[in-house]
Order: structure tokens, then sequence, then C-alpha cells
């Protein structure tokens, strides 16, 4: 009996995948438990319509990240901060504080947990900070740190 997998089943198969199984398996569990639908035509071509869909929010998404990728690229961020000789600051800039600037500078809203900064910036100066945007797009910020007042 073919089936339409709406969701996961360890073992069977993934969500939106068509397979072959056995009835007494498909009529018992998956089709009692509303882990798979029948394969006919009309869930078929609803599955066809879904993908669709999905594919065009795909394309649309990062279309959209790529857009936000030319804006960020051209941004430098200027933060304060107090240092001491040599240009070293007294504590570090996190990305907490880089995303809540952007937020404030620009209202661009990026998730700090997106930003690729391996350490926090400990000196004055510019910084390149990548921001991962989509899995295919990655925008680097220029973060400028100069002395406090």
């Amino acid at each position: 009996m073919k089936v339409i997998f709406t969701q996961d089943v360890k073992g069977q198969g993934k969500k939106g995948e068509v397979k072959d199984v056995s009835p007494g398996y498909a009529q018992n569990f998956l089709l009692k438990n509303n882990k798979a639908v029948e394969a006919t035509p009309a869930n078929l071509s609803k599955l066809e319509g879904r993908k669709r869909r999905e594919q065009k929010d795909a394309a649309e998404e990062l279309k959209e990240a790529q857009q936000l990728k030319k804006t960020i690229d051209e941004l430098t961020i200027t933060m304060k901060a107090k240092s001491g000789e040599g240009g070293r600051l007294f504590g570090s800039i996190t990305t907490k504080q880089i995303a809540q600037q952007l937020k404030k500078e620009t209202d661009i809203k990026v998730d700090r947990r997106k930003m690729d900064l391996p350490d926090a910036i400990r000196s004055l100066g510019h910084t390149k900070v990548p921001i991962k945007l989509h899995p295919e797009v990655t925008a680097t910020l220029t973060v400028h740190v100069v002395e406090q007042d």
C-alpha cells in the first residue's frame, strides 16, 4: 500500500515522502496515528502543491537575505568603549551589544547567535563581523570601536 508520510517515522520515512508499506502496518499504525495518509491522486496533487509552495517560499527567503546582505555589507556600526593603554578595552564588546547597536542605528534586527564572532572584541579599531543570514548567504558587518569620552 502506498502512503504519504505526514511526519517523520523512524526507520520508515520522512515527512512528505511517498513509500510502499505493508497494508497491515499502514492501516493499524500509520493511518490510525495520523503519521501518514493514503497516496490517492488527490493527496499526491496536494503534496506537489505543498512542495511547490515551499520551494517558492525558500526562493523568496533567499532573495530577501541577499538584499539584506547588500545593506549590511555597506554598514559601519560605531561603538564607544572605555580603553586603557595601547587601545585595549576595559571589558569587551559582545555580539549581543553589536546586535542592540545595529537595531538602534539602522532598525535591522539580527539574532546575536547568527553572528560568527569567535571572541568578543577587546581592542579599538575596525573589526569585520560575519553574520549568517541564510545557509547560503553570509554578510559582513564592520564594527568601529572608538574611545569613550
